[in-house]
């Protein structure tokens, strides 16, 4: 293609110039663009549209100093152009100045109302200066002005995914994608929507639709990392963020999340070096230190774990899930006093866990006397059963008690004292305070050797009792208890449950009767269960934990991964054997074979990470040499 030579200024027409320029532009000729504009500007040096339009190439180009020159001497020759105020303040946001842009914006809206790429470009403004109310309003005026403005469409998403108005969110973005179908950037801004909301399966496929559009985005594979490991898939995350490094080899992120694949694959180690590579690009990252601490306390270098989370609140004092890491390792260490208000930070961290929004105060462990108090699970069922031995210290209060359960657990508590049951999700009746139940030992000042340990402090209903008496009488040989997972969804599931072919050894010894008192199996399990005839079944007889308790009680021992009936089978002074992880959770301690929690519990160990043959090696010596309490 011939490029077009300027015509002698003599001769030169300017309007057909700039037409021919304007098209030059638009078909992204830049260079041959600007030489027309600027032989129009040789001849015409105020020509408002050619300094307009190459200002406009000039930010188009990157460079936006330039760019504002030339916008700022459109306008000295026509300051009522409300496209070159709008462009104006566009430059101005790429070098960062909100406020100044906003002026700009709103000085282009004055002169034309419903100038729709000018509202579109105050709300990013607005946006930016974090005014993000105002920034959905300008969005919204202009959709009203034209309703299929794709990228004001993506934007209003934005704000509403900040907003916490997900579903909102996620419809606008559809339309922006139904209009712009090919748009990587939308795709991945409704991918990370689906991701706040815990939809991983749809923030995969979102990532993945953006990744066949840029294959070579370094923070897509990034992104697509996490949301395999969010879905249980750690080993094809750990792909994708070889692959953004492969992309960008200074990329913090990717190796810290990398670090966290690794940490989920058992392999603490190396996740350790990819936190202190992550941290060598970014010495300021708080959440490589956080998760830095966590690799450290997978090796049991718990100290130095701490001083990583030290680390990391002295940059960030408000990090939720630093306090949080750190009162698992403090409480681990039996540090209660410093270890329970830490505790408190669960309610900040971003997550499934969430605080009831009663209107009524926290109740901190004053006297009730007259007054009614909301006990109310929060966690899991062990944490629940863990911490019902303070409901009668809550009595003793001199207030009235209403007790708020899972479904799972309300059969198993019968009457007590003082107390009413409410099942979740039905209507709860009035009451003056509330309190989660793991808040309550922080409540009663819990030190670690004032934990309240009497047991049992729960026991089978008298009518379930009867019930599992008959069904299984009292044998001659030993009858033991066996639970080896709980629930996949569990986030240390990984490490705390074991493979039904693990027992082998255990289930071999001869001598014993043994019965599972799993209500759930996995597949693999289903297909080795076969294999041991003598492992009773009662799976279709265990409607609740009141059931299961009522089994416990015809038990002489339980051995239990760490599991809901691990703490029921030690609330009712059964003697409980636990097989502990090397990946330590803060309720039995560091480096403990008992439990203050349970005085009936011995606890067995990991030496390290997944030798779970060590600790069924030890089991079974211990168990040949048992004897009926």
């Amino acid at each position: 293609m011939l490029k077009p030579q300027p015509q002698p200024q003599d001769q030169l027409d300017p309007t057909a110039t700039l037409r021919r320029a304007a098209a030059l532009h638009q078909r992204g000729q830049l260079h041959e663009a600007e030489a027309l504009y600027r032989a129009v500007l040789a001849v015409r040096p105020d020509h408002f549209d050619a300094l307009h339009l190459l200002g406009v190439l000039k930010h188009q180009s990157g460079e936006p100093v330039e760019a504002l020159k030339l916008i700022g001497q459109a306008l000295r020759s026509n300051e009522r152009a409300a496209s070159a105020h709008s462009n104006y303040g566009i430059v101005l946001a790429v070098l960062e100045r909100h406020q100044e842009a906003l002026e700009y914006y709103n000085r282009a809206l004055a002169l034309r109302p419903d100038f729709a790429q000018a509202l579109y470009n105050r709300g990013n403004a607005l946006n930016a200066l974090g005014r993000i109310q105002d920034a959905l309003a300008s969005f919204e005026r202009a959709l009203a002005v034209k309703p299929d403005y794709a990228e004001a469409l993506a934007n209003r998403a934005q704000i509403l995914r900040q907003l916490g108005r997900e579903p909102e969110a996620l419809a606008s973005f559809d339309r922006a994608l139904a209009l712009m179908p090919r748009d990587a950037d939308t795709f991945t801004a409704r991918g990370n929507t689906h991701y706040a909301m815990r939809s991983y399966a749809a923030a995969l496929a979102d990532y993945e639709r953006a990744l066949a559009l840029r294959p070579d985005a370094a923070p897509l594979h990034n992104n697509k990392g996490n949301a395999l490991r969010e879905f249980g898939r750690p080993q094809e995350a750990l792909a994708c963020f070889d692959r953004a490094l492969a992309l960008d080899p200074g990329y913090a992120d990717a190796y810290s999340n990398r670090g966290n694949a690794l940490l989920e694959l058992n392999r603490p180690a190396e996740a350790l070096a990819d936190y202190d590579r992550a941290l060598a690009r970014k010495p300021d990252f708080t959440y490589a230190l956080v998760n830095r601490g966590n690799a450290l306390r997978y090796l049991g270098r718990c100290e130095e774990a701490l001083a990583s989370l030290e680390r990391a609140l002295a940059l960030a004092p408000e990090l939720a899930e630093a306090h949080w890491n750190k009162a698992l390792l403090l409480l681990s260490f039996g540090d209660f006093e410093r270890g329970l208000p830490e505790y408190e930070w669960r309610w900040r961290r971003e997550g499934e866990l969430k605080p009831r929004e009663f209107a009524q105060p926290l109740w901190r462990g004053e006297g009730l006397a007259g007054r009614t108090i909301l006990l109310h699970a929060e966690q899991g069922f062990g944490d629940s059963i863990q911490m019902l031995r303070y409901v009668p210290m809550v009595v003793a209060k001199g207030g009235k008690v209403v007790l708020e359960l899972p479904d799972s657990l309300v059969p198993l508590i019968g009457r007590i004292d003082g107390v009413a049951m409410a099942r979740r999700g039905t209507p709860l009746p009035a009451f003056d305070k509330h309190c989660p139940l793991l808040g309550l030992p922080l409540a009663f000042g819990t030190t670690l050797s004032t934990i309240p340990a009497a047991v049992p402090y729960l026991l089978a209903p008298a009518e379930r009792a009867a019930k599992w008496r008959a069904l299984l009488p009292r044998e001659k040989r030993p009858r033991v208890g066996l639970v080896w997972s709980g629930k996949p969804s569990h986030k240390n599931d990984h490490n705390r449950s074991i493979a039904l072919a693990r027992l082998a050894p255990l289930l071999s010894l001869p001598g014993f009767d043994f019965i599972s008192l799993q209500r759930e199996y996995r597949d693999a399990d289903l297909a080795t269960l076969a294999t041991f005839p003598n492992l009773g079944r009662l799976e279709a007889m265990l409607t609740d934990f009141a059931d299961t308790a009522a089994v416990i009680e015809q038990l002489d021992l339980v051995i239990t991964v760490d599991s809901a009936v691990a703490h029921l089978a030690g609330a009712m002074g059964k003697p409980v054997w636990i097989l502990l992880s090397a990946v330590l959770d803060w309720r039995w301690l560091l480096e403990r074979e008992d439990s203050p929690w349970y005085p009936s519990a011995r606890l067995f160990r990991q030496p390290e990470i997944d030798d779970w043959a060590s600790v069924i090696a030890r089991v079974v010596r211990e168990l040949s040499t048992f004897a009926r309490p």
